[in-house]
């Protein structure tokens, strides 16, 4: 009897696991993008707004119609926060991924730590090959008609010490004017943010959110939009997973970002 009532568990407890699995599995698949609508005092006047299409840590996936199809409007400019890819994945699926995403509008692209397991001459070449940007320790002026400019500043991953958010500053040309966004893998790069970089965002994922969280808990915080002291950070979930292909309390997302001057009256 005590067998048999040992057994009936063990069945319990199996079933409930691979149901947890199952769960987990298609979280990891979901096709989601988060909207955000932020105002800042420094958004030139002279733009109605920038919307950003900002993805991060695609890893394995393939960016689907799905996904493309929950942007509500459309899109001025889109930003690749890092692990584009990572060992094992096809180049092809890498360049059908950016041949998906430069249909919304211009893209940028700066790198995770994923990104330097693969070939660099090769994804490089594959970026150029499809006119994207690649931003490592540089920044980039978005097209405008006005003294006020837009500028993405990119840094590499801060594994290595390849980060020098100091050198894409330097680089900059000096401007009171300009609105900065900057471009981060690791969301890390904040705490070498000071308030004199005038960086107004950072875009940033790697945390994945944790990627599997019990209870509230995971290894790293759930992602979020953060107004902090030197700066507005934006840390993504991100679009795929690495090691397991399983998600639970950190959903998959891309992100849409609505930019405005703020609106005192």
């Amino acid at each position: 009897m005590m067998l048999d009532l040992i057994q009936v568990l063990l069945v319990i407890v199996m079933s409930f696991v691979i149901l947890m699995i199952i769960v987990m599995y298609l979280k990891a698949k979901e096709n989601r993008v988060s909207i955000h609508h932020i105002e800042f005092d420094t958004f030139p006047e002279h733009l109605d707004s920038l919307n950003i299409f900002f993805i991060s840590d695609i890893h394995r996936r393939t960016v689907s119609d799905e996904l493309l199809g929950e942007i509500p409007n459309q899109v001025d400019v889109v930003m690749i926060g890092g692990d584009l890819t990572e060992s094992g994945v096809p180049f092809s699926r890498v360049e059908q991924n950016i041949r998906e995403l430069k249909k919304l509008a211009p893209v940028y692209f700066v790198y995770g730590n994923n990104d330097y397991e693969v070939n660099q001459n090769r994804l490089e070449t594959l970026l150029e090959n499809n006119n994207v940007s690649v931003l490592k320790n540089t920044y980039k002026e978005l097209p405008s008609s006005s003294n006020e400019r837009i500028v993405i500043l990119g840094v590499e991953d801060m594994s290595g010490e390849r980060d020098r958010l100091d050198l894409a500053l330097n680089d900059l040309k000096k401007s009171e004017t300009d609105f900065r966004i900057l471009v981060s893998h690791n969301p890390d790069i904040y705490h070498k943010i000071s308030q004199n970089d005038r960086i107004s965002l950072v875009l940033s994922g790697h945390t994945h959110g944790g990627q599997i969280r019990f209870l509230g808990f995971g290894l790293y915080k759930k992602g979020g939009l953060h107004h902090l002291r030197n700066t507005t950070l934006l840390v993504s979930n991100g679009y795929g997973t690495t090691a397991l292909p399983l998600r639970l309390g950190a959903p998959a997302e891309a992100h849409y970002l609505h930019l405005t001057k703020k609106d005192y009256k």
